[in-house]
Protein backbone atom coordinates (compact mmCIF):
# COMPACT_ATOMS: atom_id res chain seq x y z
CA UNK A 1 0.00 0.00 0.00
CA UNK A 2 2.90 2.59 1.01
CA UNK A 3 4.34 1.38 -2.47
CA UNK A 4 1.16 2.27 -4.50
CA UNK A 5 0.85 6.04 -2.45
CA UNK A 6 4.39 6.81 -3.45
CA UNK A 7 3.47 5.77 -7.53
CA UNK A 8 0.70 8.17 -6.89
CA UNK A 9 2.36 11.06 -5.42
CA UNK A 10 5.19 10.31 -8.28
CA UNK A 11 2.80 9.80 -11.07
CA UNK A 12 0.59 13.26 -9.48
CA UNK A 13 4.21 15.62 -9.27
CA UNK A 14 4.76 14.58 -13.01
CA UNK A 15 1.92 15.02 -14.67
CA UNK A 16 1.97 19.09 -12.76
CA UNK A 17 5.84 19.40 -14.11
CA UNK A 18 4.37 18.41 -17.76
CA UNK A 19 1.34 20.29 -17.57
CA UNK A 20 3.58 23.50 -16.52
CA UNK A 21 6.09 22.64 -19.15
CA UNK A 22 3.78 22.73 -21.99
CA UNK A 23 3.51 26.83 -20.93
CA UNK A 24 6.18 29.50 -20.87
CA UNK A 25 5.48 30.66 -17.91
CA UNK A 26 7.14 28.24 -15.50
CA UNK A 27 10.92 29.06 -15.21
CA UNK A 28 10.21 31.90 -17.34
CA UNK A 29 13.14 33.90 -16.56
CA UNK A 30 16.23 30.86 -17.49
CA UNK A 31 14.13 30.38 -20.61
CA UNK A 32 12.74 33.67 -22.04
CA UNK A 33 13.50 36.88 -19.98
CA UNK A 34 17.15 36.45 -19.93
CA UNK A 35 17.74 35.83 -23.27
CA UNK A 36 15.40 38.69 -23.92
CA UNK A 37 16.87 41.16 -21.70
CA UNK A 38 20.78 40.21 -23.08
CA UNK A 39 19.21 40.53 -27.10
CA UNK A 40 17.46 43.89 -25.83
CA UNK A 41 20.39 45.40 -24.21
CA UNK A 42 22.98 44.63 -27.11
CA UNK A 43 20.68 45.88 -29.23
CA UNK A 44 20.06 49.00 -27.40
CA UNK A 45 24.12 49.40 -27.16
CA UNK A 46 24.33 48.84 -31.00
CA UNK A 47 21.70 50.71 -32.98
CA UNK A 48 19.72 54.16 -32.41
CA UNK A 49 16.26 52.74 -31.92
CA UNK A 50 13.19 53.06 -30.45
CA UNK A 51 12.14 49.54 -29.32
CA UNK A 52 9.38 46.71 -28.93
CA UNK A 53 8.40 43.56 -29.72
CA UNK A 54 5.22 41.87 -30.43
CA UNK A 55 4.96 39.38 -33.32
CA UNK A 56 3.16 39.99 -36.54
CA UNK A 57 1.61 43.70 -34.88
CA UNK A 58 2.09 47.07 -35.74
CA UNK A 59 4.22 49.77 -34.68
CA UNK A 60 2.64 52.22 -32.02
CA UNK A 61 3.72 55.50 -31.13
CA UNK A 62 4.90 56.51 -27.69
CA UNK A 63 1.75 58.29 -26.35
CA UNK A 64 -0.33 54.81 -27.90
CA UNK A 65 0.12 52.88 -24.41
CA UNK A 66 0.75 55.14 -22.12
CA UNK A 67 0.00 52.70 -19.28
CA UNK A 68 3.06 50.28 -20.53
CA UNK A 69 5.52 50.16 -18.21
CA UNK A 70 8.48 48.02 -18.89
CA UNK A 71 10.21 45.92 -16.71
CA UNK A 72 14.12 45.98 -16.19
CA UNK A 73 13.93 42.68 -13.44
CA UNK A 74 17.52 42.14 -11.20
CA UNK A 75 17.10 38.28 -10.29
CA UNK A 76 19.02 37.24 -7.44
CA UNK A 77 21.36 34.84 -9.26
CA UNK A 78 22.51 37.76 -10.56
CA UNK A 79 21.17 37.93 -14.16
CA UNK A 80 19.18 40.59 -15.76
CA UNK A 81 15.43 39.41 -17.24
CA UNK A 82 12.85 41.55 -18.63
CA UNK A 83 8.67 42.10 -18.40
CA UNK A 84 6.02 44.38 -18.97
CA UNK A 85 3.58 45.76 -16.47
CA UNK A 86 0.70 48.14 -16.68
CA UNK A 87 0.40 52.03 -14.74
CA UNK A 88 -3.38 51.61 -12.45
CA UNK A 89 -2.23 54.96 -10.74
CA UNK A 90 0.18 57.41 -9.15
CA UNK A 91 2.23 54.24 -7.28
CA UNK A 92 0.38 51.00 -8.08
CA UNK A 93 1.32 48.49 -11.15
CA UNK A 94 -0.12 44.85 -12.49
CA UNK A 95 2.34 42.56 -13.31
CA UNK A 96 2.17 38.76 -13.92
CA UNK A 97 3.56 36.29 -10.76
CA UNK A 98 5.68 34.48 -12.63
CA UNK A 99 7.29 37.99 -13.33
CA UNK A 100 8.97 37.92 -9.65
CA UNK A 101 9.24 34.28 -9.31
CA UNK A 102 8.80 32.21 -11.96
CA UNK A 103 8.66 28.84 -9.94
CA UNK A 104 12.35 28.27 -9.72
CA UNK A 105 13.95 32.06 -9.94
CA UNK A 106 13.21 34.59 -7.51
CA UNK A 107 13.65 38.29 -8.63
CA UNK A 108 14.74 41.08 -6.07
CA UNK A 109 13.88 44.09 -7.87
CA UNK A 110 12.10 45.61 -10.96
CA UNK A 111 13.02 49.07 -12.42
CA UNK A 112 9.55 49.78 -13.91
CA UNK A 113 10.78 52.13 -17.27
CA UNK A 114 7.53 54.44 -17.99
CA UNK A 115 7.17 56.32 -21.13
CA UNK A 116 10.33 55.38 -22.94
CA UNK A 117 10.59 52.99 -26.26
CA UNK A 118 13.98 52.22 -24.83
CA UNK A 119 14.06 49.20 -22.09
CA UNK A 120 17.33 49.94 -20.97
CA UNK A 121 18.15 53.26 -21.33
CA UNK A 122 15.61 57.27 -21.11
CA UNK A 123 11.94 57.39 -19.65
CA UNK A 124 10.69 57.49 -16.16
CA UNK A 125 12.47 54.88 -13.96
CA UNK A 126 11.60 53.55 -11.03
CA UNK A 127 13.44 50.96 -9.12
CA UNK A 128 11.32 48.97 -5.95
CA UNK A 129 10.59 45.93 -4.51
CA UNK A 130 7.73 46.15 -3.27
CA UNK A 131 6.24 43.62 -5.08
CA UNK A 132 3.18 41.57 -3.51
CA UNK A 133 2.10 37.77 -5.67
CA UNK A 134 -1.38 36.22 -5.05
CA UNK A 135 -0.75 34.66 -2.27
CA UNK A 136 -2.83 31.46 -4.58
CA UNK A 137 -0.08 32.11 -7.15
CA UNK A 138 0.98 28.25 -8.53
CA UNK A 139 3.99 28.33 -11.01
CA UNK A 140 3.31 24.58 -12.42
CA UNK A 141 -0.58 25.62 -12.88
CA UNK A 142 -0.19 28.93 -13.63
CA UNK A 143 -2.71 29.99 -11.51
CA UNK A 144 -3.47 33.12 -10.01
CA UNK A 145 -0.48 34.67 -12.47
CA UNK A 146 -0.74 38.43 -10.59
CA UNK A 147 1.08 40.51 -8.83
CA UNK A 148 0.91 44.02 -7.25
CA UNK A 149 3.95 46.81 -7.87
CA UNK A 150 4.02 49.75 -5.33
CA UNK A 151 6.14 52.67 -6.79
CA UNK A 152 7.69 56.18 -5.61
CA UNK A 153 4.84 58.45 -6.92
CA UNK A 154 4.86 59.14 -10.76
CA UNK A 155 3.52 62.09 -12.50
CA UNK A 156 1.23 62.08 -15.96
CA UNK A 157 2.10 63.46 -18.77
CA UNK A 158 0.94 62.51 -22.44
CA UNK A 159 3.06 59.48 -21.93
CA UNK A 160 2.55 57.94 -19.22
CA UNK A 161 -1.07 57.33 -17.80
CA UNK A 162 -3.37 54.72 -15.82
CA UNK A 163 -5.23 52.38 -16.86
CA UNK A 164 -8.71 51.45 -15.19
CA UNK A 165 -9.10 47.70 -13.88
CA UNK A 166 -12.32 45.90 -16.14
CA UNK A 167 -15.03 44.64 -13.44
CA UNK A 168 -18.08 42.82 -13.63
CA UNK A 169 -19.25 39.17 -15.55
CA UNK A 170 -18.21 40.10 -18.92
CA UNK A 171 -16.08 37.48 -20.65
CA UNK A 172 -15.15 39.69 -23.94
CA UNK A 173 -15.24 36.80 -26.22
CA UNK A 174 -15.36 37.37 -29.77
CA UNK A 175 -14.51 41.13 -28.87
CA UNK A 176 -11.11 42.53 -30.07
CA UNK A 177 -8.73 43.66 -27.55
CA UNK A 178 -5.08 45.28 -28.02
CA UNK A 179 -1.63 43.54 -26.39
CA UNK A 180 1.17 45.69 -26.14
CA UNK A 181 4.94 45.27 -25.21
CA UNK A 182 8.53 44.94 -25.20
CA UNK A 183 8.71 41.28 -26.35
CA UNK A 184 10.17 39.46 -29.71
CA UNK A 185 8.82 40.10 -32.63
CA UNK A 186 9.07 36.20 -33.89
CA UNK A 187 10.75 33.48 -32.54
CA UNK A 188 14.01 33.27 -34.45
CA UNK A 189 14.60 37.57 -33.46
CA UNK A 190 17.95 38.14 -32.75
CA UNK A 191 18.59 41.76 -33.61
CA UNK A 192 16.55 44.86 -33.24
CA UNK A 193 15.59 46.80 -36.51
CA UNK A 194 16.68 50.12 -36.88
CA UNK A 195 13.37 51.52 -37.15
CA UNK A 196 11.75 48.69 -34.31
CA UNK A 197 9.71 50.94 -31.78
CA UNK A 198 6.64 49.66 -29.28
CA UNK A 199 4.34 47.12 -30.78
CA UNK A 200 0.47 46.61 -30.52
CA UNK A 201 -1.46 43.62 -31.64
CA UNK A 202 -5.03 43.34 -31.75
CA UNK A 203 -6.47 39.96 -30.67
CA UNK A 204 -9.54 38.05 -30.55
CA UNK A 205 -10.93 37.11 -27.73
CA UNK A 206 -11.81 33.16 -27.31
CA UNK A 207 -13.96 30.76 -25.24
CA UNK A 208 -11.85 28.99 -22.36
CA UNK A 209 -13.27 25.67 -23.55
CA UNK A 210 -11.50 26.39 -27.26
CA UNK A 211 -8.11 27.34 -24.88
CA UNK A 212 -8.80 23.97 -22.46
CA UNK A 213 -8.08 22.60 -25.99
CA UNK A 214 -4.44 23.36 -25.97
CA UNK A 215 -3.68 23.94 -22.40
CA UNK A 216 -6.26 21.66 -20.21
CA UNK A 217 -4.54 21.73 -17.09
CA UNK A 218 -3.61 25.87 -17.15
CA UNK A 219 -6.76 26.98 -18.00
CA UNK A 220 -9.28 28.25 -14.87
CA UNK A 221 -12.35 30.58 -14.95
CA UNK A 222 -9.74 33.19 -13.98
CA UNK A 223 -7.52 33.02 -17.50
CA UNK A 224 -8.48 34.87 -20.60
CA UNK A 225 -7.32 33.50 -24.18
CA UNK A 226 -6.74 34.85 -27.74
CA UNK A 227 -6.47 33.27 -30.61
CA UNK A 228 -3.31 33.81 -32.25
CA UNK A 229 -3.74 33.12 -36.04
CA UNK A 230 -1.95 34.83 -38.82
CA UNK A 231 1.73 35.25 -37.04
CA UNK A 232 -0.16 37.42 -34.24
CA UNK A 233 0.48 36.98 -30.88
CA UNK A 234 2.29 38.48 -27.77
CA UNK A 235 6.13 36.78 -27.68
CA UNK A 236 8.84 36.56 -25.16
CA UNK A 237 9.36 39.64 -22.61
CA UNK A 238 5.71 40.79 -22.94
CA UNK A 239 5.30 38.80 -19.69
CA UNK A 240 2.84 40.76 -17.64
CA UNK A 241 2.36 43.56 -19.92
CA UNK A 242 -1.64 44.59 -20.64
CA UNK A 243 -4.57 43.25 -22.92
CA UNK A 244 -6.73 45.81 -23.19
CA UNK A 245 -10.04 46.65 -25.07
CA UNK A 246 -8.82 49.36 -27.65
CA UNK A 247 -9.82 52.89 -27.25
CA UNK A 248 -11.43 52.42 -23.96
CA UNK A 249 -8.48 52.46 -21.48
CA UNK A 250 -9.82 48.77 -19.89
CA UNK A 251 -7.62 46.31 -19.06
CA UNK A 252 -8.87 42.95 -19.63
CA UNK A 253 -6.13 40.69 -19.16
CA UNK A 254 -2.26 40.26 -18.40
CA UNK A 255 0.04 38.38 -20.31
CA UNK A 256 0.71 34.67 -18.64
CA UNK A 257 1.92 32.40 -21.17
CA UNK A 258 1.72 31.27 -24.37
CA UNK A 259 2.68 27.65 -25.96
CA UNK A 260 6.26 26.04 -25.83
CA UNK A 261 6.12 25.58 -29.27
CA UNK A 262 7.05 29.37 -30.18
CA UNK A 263 4.81 32.52 -30.47
CA UNK A 264 4.39 32.04 -34.16
CA UNK A 265 3.03 28.25 -33.76
CA UNK A 266 -0.80 29.86 -33.88
CA UNK A 267 -1.39 28.36 -30.19
CA UNK A 268 -3.91 30.83 -28.37
CA UNK A 269 -2.31 33.02 -25.93
CA UNK A 270 -2.96 33.08 -22.53
CA UNK A 271 -3.95 35.95 -20.05
CA UNK A 272 -5.02 36.62 -15.94
CA UNK A 273 -8.63 37.40 -16.22
CA UNK A 274 -8.88 41.14 -15.14
CA UNK A 275 -12.24 40.76 -13.84
CA UNK A 276 -11.65 37.79 -11.67
CA UNK A 277 -8.67 39.64 -9.79
CA UNK A 278 -10.26 42.97 -9.78
CA UNK A 279 -11.01 43.09 -6.14
CA UNK A 280 -7.48 41.42 -4.99
CA UNK A 281 -5.72 43.71 -7.44
CA UNK A 282 -8.39 46.91 -5.69
CA UNK A 283 -7.29 45.52 -2.10
CA UNK A 284 -3.79 46.27 -2.63
CA UNK A 285 -3.97 49.97 -4.25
Amino acid sequence: MKTLVVLVGLLAVTYAELSAEITTAYHYHENIGIHEAIRIKQAEAALDFDGSRIVGGVPSNLGDNPHLGGLVIALASGWSSVCGSSLLSHTKAVTAAHCWFDGSNQARQFTVVLGSARLFSGGVRVSTSNVVMHPEWNPRTVRNDVAVITLNYVNYNNYISNIALASGSNDYVNQWAEAAGYGATSDSQQGISQNAIQSKVSLRVITNNECRRTYPRNVFDSTICVETSGGRSTCGGDSGGPLAIANSNLLIGITSFGHRDGCQAGRPAAFARVTSFNSWIRGRM
